[in-house]
């Protein structure tokens, strides 16, 4: 199984090094030409969102990226890579992917001042540390979205098909529960 990882900004480092951890096979997408690979799988780390956004359309890496995970490839995105998901931004008029039918709040636990670290339940895994930087939660969700985790109320994960978003980043904690739900939805045993 390979899995590609953006790696234009942000903490993609951390993502690879948990994914070959868990035995797949792991390469970067930094410009055009690295989507000629084939990739079974896609992880949009946490970083800047309208960084990554203006990187990913200036590389002419956006709707190559967008076509795959309409078209079904597992994504998995983690804080910056949830707003890149999102399919309605409460507090910004940008819309990246739109794959996830779920309106996100950017930064809303505050500036890095209001991150923060949480141990709670995640549907289908059990209860994982959480670890919040800068982060952003779901406001809401369409019928059609399983909500996968909560944090004071606020939905922190949800998945719909292919698509995977959550807030927090599980790539700082050590714990690999997450990376291996997303490698059982590439594997389509989820």
């Amino acid at each position: 199984m390979t899995v590609a990882v953006l790696a234009v900004q942000g903490d993609f480092a951390e993502h690879e090094a948990m994914l070959e951890g868990l035995g797949a096979e792991v390469f970067e997408i930094r410009e055009k030409a690295d989507l000629d690979r084939p990739f079974d799988g896609l992880v949009l780390p946490g970083g800047e969102s309208t960084v990554q956004g203006k990187l990913l359309r200036e590389l002419e890496l956006f709707e190559p990226l967008r076509e795959k995970i309409l078209s079904g490839t597992p994504v998995f995105g983690t804080c910056a890579g949830l707003i890149l998901l999102a399919r309605r931004l409460s507090n910004d008029g940008n819309v990246y992917f739109g794959a996830l039918p779920v309106t996100v709040r950017r930064n809303a636990y505050g500036r890095q001042l209001g991150s923060f670290y949480a141990e709670e339940e995640f549907k289908g895994i059990g209860k994982i540390p959480m670890t919040f930087i800068r982060a952003p939660y779901i406001e809401s969700a369409g019928e059609d979205v399983d909500i996968l985790a909560r944090v004071d109320g606020n939905i922190v994960a949800a998945r719909r098909g292919n698509v995977l978003g959550i807030s927090f980043h599980p790539e700082v904690d050590g714990d690999t529960s997450v990376h291996r739900y997303f490698l059982d939805m590439v594997e389509g045993k989820r």
